[in-house]
């Protein structure tokens, strides 16, 4: 089976994907983790009647619960601005093999040993390249082809390696 279809990456596509690696990873954990803390501290802070460090700790904790989105929400703006990638839809063309993608002259293939990851659930598919890199499919661009595409991947990558829902 052969797969053709386009795909061109919304600012909200590419945000939502950020957002979630972000809070996956280290940099979410620790500022969530810094927010309790500072709830904590303001709730102590409370009780022994330090109203000025309630309201100190609350504005901080609410500053760093948004800082991740709000900052990421600026680099993503900028990388759609100045990235060509973003600017006209990808190609892709998937069989058993590879999956091809290409945009005006520039192309690329991915075999599917090389896949690091495949991630599909009810919003888009992911394809990483690696642990940070990720092809985004959403499911509202890809009609018919989202279903084939998880059944290929499915006879193409070992278990492991996907992430089904």
């Amino acid at each position: 089976m052969k797969l053709e279809f386009d795909v061109k990456v919304t600012e909200k596509d590419l945000y939502s994907f950020n957002l979630e690696q972000a809070y996956k990873g280290s940099q979410g954990f620790i500022s969530l983790l810094f927010a309790v803390l500072l709830i904590a501290a303001a709730v102590l802070s409370g009780q022994k009647g330090n109203i000025e460090y309630v309201v100190l700790y609350i504005i901080v904790g609410i500053v760093v619960l948004l800082y991740v989105p709000l900052s990421l929400k600026g680099r993503v703006k900028m990388v759609m601005k100045t990235n060509d990638v973003f600017a006209k839809p990808l190609h892709f063309t998937v069989d058993e093999k590879e999956i091809g993608v290409s945009q005006g002259e520039e192309t690329a293939a991915l075999p599917w040993e090389q896949v690091y990851r495949f991630v599909a659930n009810d919003k888009r598919i992911l394809i990483f390249s690696n642990r940070k890199n990720a092809y985004i499919l959403p499911k509202e661009q890809l009609g018919d082809s989202f279903d084939d595409l998880k059944d290929i991947a499915s006879k193409s990558l070992e278990s492991y390696r996907l992430k089904i829902k």
